[in-house]
């Protein structure tokens, strides 16, 4: 297990994942287009519903550069459903229960927290360019102003 979250430039390799609709769904599917990577720890938590809800009322604003945006955690497909249906987002949500991307992408990590210790995700997001390399990397994420803040990285990279 990498405990080193990918650096920019980077290339991803192809992984696939079952979405919130239960279907295969593989990197290599947005092969020639920008992808927003973003993993989060859990459904229905405070600071992962803000940053869904954020990528969600940007959502056109990244459909105009061209950029799709995804998030991956843990959560089941049945629980990304309900998130999805629950606050109305409109991004596309992938399950990795098995923590396959999640380590590949170094944000499988150890934590602490009130003095114990245990394994979650690091909040971090990725843009990767049409040739699927990391641009940038935002590693321990903060939720306010994330969203736009990585909308006006892609706008200075376009």
């Amino acid at each position: 297990m990498s405990s080193k979250i990918l650096e920019e430039g980077t290339q991803v390799d192809n992984f696939c994942l079952k979405d919130d609709k239960n279907e295969k769904v593989c990197f290599e599917d947005y092969s020639g287009e920008w992808v927003i990577l973003y993993f989060y720890p859990k459904d229905n938590t405070p600071g992962c519903t803000k940053e869904a809800k954020q990528f969600t009322e940007k959502k056109q604003e990244f459909d105009d550069l061209d950029a799709k945006i995804i998030g991956i955690s843990p959560d089941s497909v049945e629980s990304h459903q309900k998130f999805k249906d629950k606050h109305s987002l409109d991004v596309k949500l992938l399950s990795d229960p098995e923590h396959q991307v999640l380590e590949k992408f170094g944000v499988w990590q150890k934590k602490k927290m009130f003095g114990r210790e245990f394994f979650g995700v690091v909040r971090s997001t990725f843009l990767i360019n049409p040739d699927g390399k990391i641009e940038k990397a935002w590693k321990k994420v903060r939720v306010k102003g994330h969203a736009e803040d990585v909308k006006c990285t892609l706008d200075d990279l376009k």
